[in-house]
Order: structure tokens, then C-alpha cells, then sequence
């Protein structure tokens, strides 16, 4: 019997470590959070799915219906509600979060087994790259759908292997600060970025940029050069931050971060004023490291603060939740 009503949640997520490395097949740090998107989907006459009063959001609700369709789902006529309580800047991506809850919710309201977790986050990647014109990968999918609280998920892109980490922090707190500088995709250096990786691993001749040899990769012509020596040490940068969170040492978590940064800045010329401001003021009120988060040229900065230290003001404390589920 199809269920009248169904609810959804889907946590945002924050990338740890492991920048612009997941269109590379490369290595990725991130955790879900605790806060999300919460989807309501119940059921009305006809085939149509509506969400009154989202106009906005209409692009991922027409796509995810789009392509669950497309999978063989038999979805009803469903009439949608959204709910969140990410804050808005805070760069803990709430678009993946809403296309995996609606995703959820309308299988919930049809009655149907959602696609397998790695299946359903291609899906919603799908709609967030042909429908909203969003060029991204599958690293806040995963996140959302596969997080674990108290971890963080290794991810290789190469070969869609996966490890959860512990996320033991001792007391120490990861905050998110919004640079006010808005990103955007489509606007922003992004996809100049991904269209340079690609020259440069068909430069190297490897598949993908990951695999090449940081001395051949020294000898490409710049900005190329800079490009895949960024790509390389963020991958050696993320086993470094795992190695470091097993051993305890969080302060190395720290200057990881720190090293992301520069690399996102110095080599990958992702930084914009703004964000260098932000990550200043993190680093002023104690912070051991910070760095830009998601694809750059804006957003939201990453800073990890020492115990006893305050929130700094504008800052959201962010820490590994549970993953998306029906309610």
C-alpha cells in the first residue's frame, strides 16, 4: 500500500580537506553535518509534483522528478514541502542536501526502495549538472548519503572507494565563516579551472589528472603546472590529515588546512579578496588553520579553533552528523 505522506532529511556536509580534487578522480575529506533540508512529500491527484511557494528550488524538484522517472520509479502526483536550517553562506552545501531529500521523500510517498547509495548520488548529480547548470561532482552526495556521525568519509574518486575516519577532535571545534563574497559556478573561475585540469592531463597523456607524475607535472606550461601541483599535494594533503586525525594530532589537522589554503590560492588562483580577509580574522581570533571551502572565487571559509576559544562572531560550529534518511 503506497504511504499517504513521507518526510525526508538530508544533512549538508563540509569538505575537511581535498579541494577541486574530486573532478580530478582524487582524494576528498568531508563529513556530513547535523543540519539539513527536510523534504515532505504527500500525495495528490494526478501525475504532477508541485512545491507551493518554492519557485526558486522548481529547477531540482522538475530534475530529481525528472530522473527518478527516468530509473524506473513510478512516482504519483505529489505535492512538496521544504524545510532547512542550514544557514545561508555557511558553504555546507544546500542544494545536494535538498535534491537527495526530495529524492528520498518522493520514494517514501511512492512506496518505492530509493536507488542504492552511490546510485542515488549520481542521480542527484545529474540534477544539479543538467538542470541547475551546476558543473559538480559527486563529493556533497556522497557526504550526505554515506556520512556517519562522529566521521569523516575518505573518498576516491579513481575508483569510488570509500573509508570512514573517526573525526575525534579533542575538544578542538570547526567552524564555518561566510566570506561575503558570493559564489557561483557558472559565474566564477570554476569551470576555466576544470577545462585547464583537463588540458593538462591530455597534456601528460594519463585519464585523469590524478594520475600523473608530479615531475612531468612540474614541466607543464603554467598555469597548468600550477594547476596539477595543486591537485597532486591536496591528494598527499588529505592522507596526511587522516594519518593525523588517527594519531590524535589535531594541531597537524591544522596546518594541513593551512596548506590547503595557500595551494588553493597560490597555485589554483581560486582566492578572492574577501576570502583572504576572512580567513585573516579566523586566524586573528586563534584559529590553527583555515582555508577556502568548495570551488572558490567566494563562499565560505573553513577554520579549525583551539579548546576554549569563543565563536568567533558570524561563525557556525559545524560537526559530523548522521546521514539522509526517510523519517
Amino acid at each position: 500500500m503506497t504511504p499517504h505522506r513521507s518526510r525526508a532529511f538530508a544533512p549538508g556536509r563540509v569538505n575537511l580537506i581535498g579541494e577541486h580534487t574530486d573532478y580530478n578522480e582524487g582524494l576528498c575529506l568531508p563529513f556530513a553535518v547535523e543540519m539539513g533540508v527536510t523534504v515532505t512529500a504527500e500525495l495528490r491527484d494526478g501525475r504532477d509534483v508541485v512545491a507551493p511557494g518554492l519557485p526558486g528550488d522548481d529547477r531540482f524538484l522538475r530534475g530529481t522528478v525528472a530522473e527518478l522517472r527516468a530509473a524506473g520509479i513510478e512516482l504519483p502526483g505529489c505535492a512538496v514541502e521544504v524545510a532547512s536550517d542550514l544557514p545561508q553562506g555557511a558553504g555546507l552545501s544546500s542544494s545536494a542536501a535538498l535534491c537527495v531529500a526530495l529524492a528520498l521523500a518522493l520514494c517514501g510517498a511512492a512506496g518505492a526502495t530509493p536507488p542504492p547509495p552511490v546510485e542515488l548520488a549520481r542521480l542527484c548529480s545529474r540534477v544539479e549538472n543538467e538542470y541547475a547548470g551546476a558543473a559538480t561532482g559527486l563529493l556533497d552526495q556522497l557526504a550526505s548519503l554515506l556520512g556517519e556521525e562522529g566521521h569523516a568519509l575518505r573518498i576516491d574518486f579513481a575508483s569510488l572507494a570509500l573509508e570512514r575516519v573517526p573525526l575525534d577532535l579533542h575538544g578542538w571545534q570547526l567552524v564555518t565563516a561566510d566570506s561575503g563574497a558570493a559564489h557561483s559556478h557558472a559565474d566564477s573561475g570554476y569551470n576555466e579551472r576544470r577545462a585547464e585540469c583537463r588540458r593538462a592531463a591530455e597534456t601528460l597523456g594519463v585519464e585523469h589528472l590524478s594520475a600523473a607524475e608530479p615531475e612531468a607535472a612540474e614541466r607543464l606550461p603554467e598555469p597548468l603546472s600550477r594547476r596539477a601541483r595543486h591537485v597532486l599535494s591536496e591528494n598527499a594533503r588529505v592522507d596526511a590529515t587522516v594519518a593525523a586525525l588517527r594519531a590524535g594530532d589535531v594541531e597537524a589537522v591544522g596546518r594541513q588546512l593551512d596548506a590547503s589554503h595557500a595551494s588553493l590560492r597560490d597555485d589554483y588562483d581560486s582566492s578572492v579578496p574577501e576570502v583572504e580577509t576572512t580567513v585573516d580574522r579566523l586566524k586573528a581570533a586563534g584559529a590553527a588553520g583555515a582555508r577556502m571551502m568548495g570551488g572558490g572565487f567566494g563562499g565560505a571559509v573553513l577554520a579549525l579553533l583551539p579548546p576554549g576559544a569563543g565563536l568567533p562572531p558570524g561563525a557556525t560550529a559545524v560537526a559530523p552528523g548522521p546521514p539522509a534518511r526517510i523519517l
